[in-house]
Formats: structure tokens, C-alpha cells, sequence
């Protein structure tokens, strides 16, 4: 996707939730609380990009809707000395929709259909969820509406939903079985850098979760 912007995107990746350490399906529930390990990630992201930016950097913040990434930006938020209140959120940036298996244990969906997460990291689409090219539709439709944004921007968001994120941003193959540019996926409580469609890693997280 061509996109007008000039300044940078740098896409975090929430930290771990207590639904992660439950290994149950987290999907686009609105709220599942961070973990101390969650805490902990948050931490580390701060730390990075206060390194990174320096202290009240000039820096649009953007967040998922959900509880996890907003608790996560808050942690970030208060490393770089920027105001939480000020974030924007917007429901595109959300993580994709499970549809019944969201909720459930990973072993109790995995018994019932098979193996739900690919050998790329990638979630199977549930019969009654979203699927990948509805993710890369929404996450366009914000990228097409913010694509004024002035400099800098820092994105809270998820496993799956970033994926695509950062693929349509960076013009990655498109997937031969979903249809979609995906980028590859990276532990949770990471941050990439985006600037003119390249991609860079400036902190990889420690944590373990698919999705």
C-alpha cells in the first residue's frame, strides 16, 4: 500500500495477558488483563523506545481498543513522559475475530478441529470469524484515514492484527492460503520501525505467545 506519510510508525506488540498464560483463544475479547510477565514487557518497550526517543518525544500515540493494548500504552506512555489521555484508539487496530472459539482453550479447539496455529504462528480462521483478508481491509481503511498523520506515530496492537499491519505496509508477499501480505510474526512485547515502507526491529520482546 503507497502511503503519503513521512514520519515514522513504530508497532508494538501488547505484552502478555492472563488469557495468553491460560493458553486460551484471546481473539478480539475487549479486555483480558496484562500479566506480571505483561507488566514486565510493557516495561521493556518503555525502556527501549525512551532510548530510542528520548524523554516527551514528538509522538502521536494509537491504540486498539482493547484493555491489553491501552494497559500497555499506559506503562510505554509513562517511560517516554507523554499523557495516556492523549492517545487516539480505533476498533480497526483491534486484534481478528475468533467467532465461538474465541474464549476457549487452545487444547479444547485444538481436540474438536486439529491444530489452529500454523507452523508460520499464524491463527486458523474459525468458521464463524474474520478472516485474513477482512483484517487486511480494516487495518487498510485506518491507514487510508490517517495517512495525514504528521511525524511520528507509536501503535498499540496485537499478534495477528499487526501482522497484517506491517504487511500491507510493507508491501510483504502475499500469503499463498489467506490471500493476504503478512509479515512474520514476532514475540509479544515487541516493536518494529516502519519509514518508507522498510522495516526495522528496534526491540524484540521476550514474550511466547502465538496470538
Amino acid at each position: 500500500m503507497q502511503t503519503k506519510r513521512k514520519g515514522r510508525d513504530l508497532i508494538a506488540r501488547h505484552g502478555e495477558t492472563v488469557f495468553n498464560a491460560a493458553r486460551r483463544l484471546q481473539g478480539d475479547h475487549p479486555h483480558t488483563p496484562l500479566t506480571r510477565a505483561g507488566f514486565a514487557q510493557a516495561d521493556e518497550m518503555g525502556r527501549a523506545l525512551r532510548d530510542l526517543l528520548g524523554a516527551k518525544p514528538a509522538l502521536t500515540l494509537w491504540s486498539s481498543t482493547s484493555g491489553r493494548a491501552l494497559q500497555t500504552l499506559a506503562v510505554i506512555a509513562e517511560h517516554l513522559e507523554l499523557d495516556w489521555h492523549a492517545a487516539r484508539t480505533d476498533d480497526r487496530l483491534v486484534e481478528i475475530g475468533m467467532g465461538a472459539w474465541g474464549g476457549r482453550y487452545y487444547a479444547d479447539v485444538v481436540g474438536e478441529v486439529g491444530p489452529v496455529v500454523t507452523a508460520e504462528g499464524l491463527l486458523r480462521p474459525a468458521p464463524d470469524g474474520e478472516d485474513y483478508t477482512a483484517i487486511a481491509a480494516r487495518v487498510g481503511g485506518w491507514l487510508a484515514d490517517t495517512d495525514d498523520d504528521a511525524g511520528d506515530r507509536l501503535v498499540i496492537m496485537h499478534g495477528i492484527s499487526s501482522r497484517v499491519l506491517r504487511g500491507v505496509m510493507t508491501g510483504a508477499a502475499v500469503h499463498h492460503d489467506y490471500a493476504t501480505p503478512i509479515a512474520p510474526g514476532l514475540p509479544q512485547g515487541s516493536v518494529v520501525l516502519i519509514e518508507s515502507g522498510r522495516e526495522s526491529v528496534p526491540h524484540l520482546g521476550t514474550g511466547h505467545a502465538p496470538a
